[in-house]
């Protein structure tokens, strides 16, 4: 189960999707799913309205307010279920900085996940989205279950590196144990994540925010959410734009087998780079540079290095390390030198930084009152929100000795995608292993009627959305526009001033060319 971090940060930023899909993440962050609630729109309870006030973290940039929206638990509960409860959504808002006569609206932004907090990524760095800010009141989002959105949660405690449980039988075993403690500490909203779910909310906040229809910018996971608003709702769709396109139809199987691939496309483009560096550690024949990084994967495993405040680096931390850098061609001197660091002195500090077990950050200032975020919310809500959007599940029934021979005929395929990514990719195919099935409205979607057209960025040297599925989510979209960023990297809006340009123009303007547009790389 691959992760999307957000397309608009840099590399240093949560882990990524991809990386979160290891087996050992999966383990402390599965959730108990109930079957996600079905697709038809329906007749939309009216909003309640936002309730604005401090924002929850501190500092916040000049301007930005914080607030809550109330929506429904259970958008298909009726007569006296319909009780269930409901779910308040954090929201962030950051109002038009230009003059009030050029005012758009309001611009729906989400960063990516699933798993990622909108309020706070905005707070972070409002300064990438300026040229729209003036003209866009941005609006930030924790979707249901994520940040301080009834959070879920597994125990509270993050995810730990390390070895996954010894054979099928513990392995299973300690996903069911995690999948209850999962349900036994999440609360009521578990059953209700999910996209579906996530994309009705986003309809009453475009209500609340009195926007006829929906302009909204949405970076990696934040594509699927986008596309899924604009099949439920394409009367009710504006200027939409996706950036580091996500697969609507790929069981997660397959999105882990095409994720190696991006992620090894992605090493390899890397390692040409450091190969025209006068110090790169692997030299200049970049056949034996990938040799040389399998090798020191594997020799890690086997005997792993011990880091800042005594935390084990391993085999697989070095790969979730190299794979949060290859997310920014900006971090890639970075990775360079950290690897030179390993290589050369045993030290992993370097990586580490990037990507690897660190000691959790000292607490930022809060509100009194505001609503705690378990350390694994991130992790936890990956699993459940993935989970929730897949039909496919393994037979849950199934023995441990059949789970063994259907990975070890999965395993030479995923070594051959990439022997540095496949073993850590290969092990989602459990991920979701043996819990209801999620809803197949997502994959159902195919040219939905009176969708308006759409801008989709894909960039060919992403590790963690590959090009394939920007062209694949267009022909199921149907009335699309593609940007065709040839540079590294997840997503391009922040990368390059030619992919911002065209998606500037439109968001501000409405100008949408026809056919596919190209961005060359190095532009940033």
């Amino acid at each position: 189960m691959h992760r999307s971090r957000s397309g608009a940060r840099s590399a240093a930023r949560a882990r990524t999707r991809i990386a979160a899909g290891a087996l050992g993440t999966a383990l402390a962050a599965g959730a108990l799913l109930a079957a996600a609630p079905g697709p038809a729109p329906g007749r939309a309870p009216a909003p309640t309205g936002i309730e604005w006030g401090t924002c929850p973290e501190k500092p916040v940039p000049d301007g930005m307010r914080c607030g809550t929206l109330t929506v429904p638990l259970d958008y298909e509960a009726k007569g006296r279920a319909a009780a269930k409860g409901t779910v308040r959504i954090a929201l962030a808002q950051l109002p038009a900085t230009g003059p009030r006569a050029k005012r758009i609206g309001s611009l729906v932004l989400n960063f990516g996940g699933p798993g990622a907090p909108g309020v706070s990524t905005l707070a972070t760095d409002p300064n990438a989205f300026a040229e729209l800010n003036k003209r866009y009141d941005l609006v930030a989002f924790d979707p249901r279950g994520v940040g301080r959105s009834a959070p879920v949660t597994c125990g509270g405690s993050a995810p730990e590196g390390g070895a996954a449980p010894a054979g099928p039988a513990a392995e299973l075993a300690a996903l069911r144990a995690v999948a209850q403690r999962c349900a036994l500490d999440s609360g009521q909203v578990l059953p209700y994540v999910g996209t579906v779910s996530v994309a009705r909310d986003m309809d009453l906040l475009r209500q609340a925010l009195g926007e006829d229809r929906l302009d909204y910018l949405g970076f990696s996971y934040g594509t699927r959410l986008g596309a899924v608003y604009a099949a439920l709702f394409p009367h009710r769709t504006g200027r939409m734009v996706l950036d580091g396109v996500d697969t609507l139809t790929e069981p997660l199987a397959e999105q882990a087998l095409l994720s190696a691939v991006g992620q090894q496309r992605a090493l390899d483009n890397f390692l040409v780079w450091c190969a025209h560096r006068q110090d790169c550690v692997y030299g200049t024949n970049t056949r034996t540079a990938k040799e040389k990084v399998r090798a020191l994967v594997t020799r890690l495993d086997a005997t792993p290095l011990t880091g800042e405040g005594g935390l084990r680096f391993t085999g697989q931390d070095v790969a979730d390390a190299i794979g949060v850098a290859l997310y920014s061609q900006k971090a890639w001197p970075d990775l360079a030198d950290a690897l030179a660091l390993v290589v050369r002195n045993g030290d992993p500090v370097g990586l580490m930084q990037l990507g690897g077990p660190q000691e959790p950050p000292p607490p930022r200032e809060e509100v009194a009152g505001a609503v705690a975020v378990p350390p694994d919310n991130a992790s936890a809500a990956l699993v459940a929100v993935n989970c929730a959007d897949d039909p496919d599940r393994g037979d849950a029934k199934a023995s441990p000795v059949a789970v063994a021979q259907e990975l070890e005929a999965l395993q030479p395929v995923f070594l051959a995608a990439s022997p540095i990514f496949g073993p850590r990719q290969l092990m989602t195919a459990l991920a979701c292993y043996g819990r209801p099935a999620g809803t197949d409205f997502i994959r159902g979607i195919d040219r939905p009627a009176g969708i308006p057209r759409i801008l989709l960025v894909g960039t060919r040297g992403d590790p963690a959305t590959p090009y394939e599925w920007t062209e694949e989510t267009a022909k199921r979209l149907g009335n699309t526009v593609i940007v065709d960023y040839k540079g590294d990297g997840h997503t391009g809006y922040v990368a390059s001033r030619c992919v911002q340009g065209y998606v500037d123009h439109f968001l501000i303007d409405g100008r949408l060319p026809s056919g596919t547009r190209s961005c060359p790389a190095g532009d940033s």
